[in-house]
């Protein structure tokens, strides 16, 4: 009896490693300048609109599996203004506070960010993350619609209900974390992804706005909690400069050039 229930128990070890991208983590990553990345396997999961949730957008459906080929790290906080300001010696943020992410930023702003952080040589490229890496790292392999059973209780996040009518510093919100250890992937700001704005194969919308627009992901302090959920996107003119009505920040996205190892950070007990 016990050889099969120690069978019973490795079977389903197995099972869950084949689920979706792993969530097995032992810790975050630290750079140089203090930024901190979780470490997301490759694997599938389910993207867009979960079944049963009517508050999404359109632009949220139809749901699609998506494999993520590579692993890859995901920066555990949004990027802040005292990063921001270590890499581009400058910081025009709308609110100003070293621990605050940086805001008022247009996409390439953010690209030269990634690209003058990955000259620095500490053996990793740095870059925005795809669309689909930002909805896995927010959402984990589960299908379900929300981080919590109901968005709308005050304090979760920093969203409109919050009152705080501000960015507040990374990690404030300590239930806001994904199933990876990413915060503010709910609230604070908006985050620029890669992507180039379209709609989901097998979508009959039509797409309107510009060809050119690009991907914005995760909630901000100006938005409304029903309105939020893992899957929800907006797009955006990559030229534009956002203000203070529509916060938008970024999270960095790294891969190993060659065979290195960060030193892990030391966590809170």
């Amino acid at each position: 009896m016990r050889f099969v229930f120690a069978g019973l128990v490795a079977i389903a070890a197995i099972c869950l490693l084949t689920q979706g991208p792993s969530m097995a983590q032992t810790g975050t990553l630290k750079n140089a300048i203090g930024m901190e990345f979780v470490k997301i396997n490759a694997g599938e999961f389910m993207m867009g609109c979960s079944q049963g949730d009517n508050s999404c957008k359109p632009e949220e459906k139809p749901q699609h599996q998506v494999r993520i080929t590579k692993a890859f790290e995901m920066g555990r906080y949004e990027v802040t203004q005292a990063q921001w300001k270590a890499v581009m010696n400058a910081n025009q943020s709308d609110f100003v506070g070293d621990n605050l992410p940086v805001e008022n930023v247009t996409r390439a702003e953010a690209i030269d960010f990634a690209n003058r952080l990955t000259m620095r040589n500490d053996g990793y490229k740095y870059r925005l993350p795809t669309e689909a890496e930002w909805e896995t790292a927010a959402r984990g392999a589960s299908p379900a619609s929300r981080f919590w059973a109901n968005w709308t209780v005050d304090g979760l996040a920093n969203l409109k209900n919050s009152g705080t009518a501000r960015p507040v510093p990374v990690g404030q919100f300590i239930a806001d974390v994904s199933p990876f250890g990413a915060y503010d992937m709910a609230g604070n700001v908006h985050e620029w992804v890669n992507d180039r704005y379209s709609l989901y194969k097998g979508n009959p919308a039509s797409l309107e706005g510009s060809d050119s627009a690009k991907v914005v992901r995760g909630g901000s302090f100006a938005l409304s909690p029903p309105e939020l959920s893992p899957s929800w996107r907006a797009s955006l003119d990559p030229s534009i400069t956002p203000g203070k009505d529509s916060p938008v920040g970024f999270r960095c996205a790294a891969d190993p050039l060659q065979s290195v190892t960060r030193p892990r950070a030391q966590l809170p007990q």
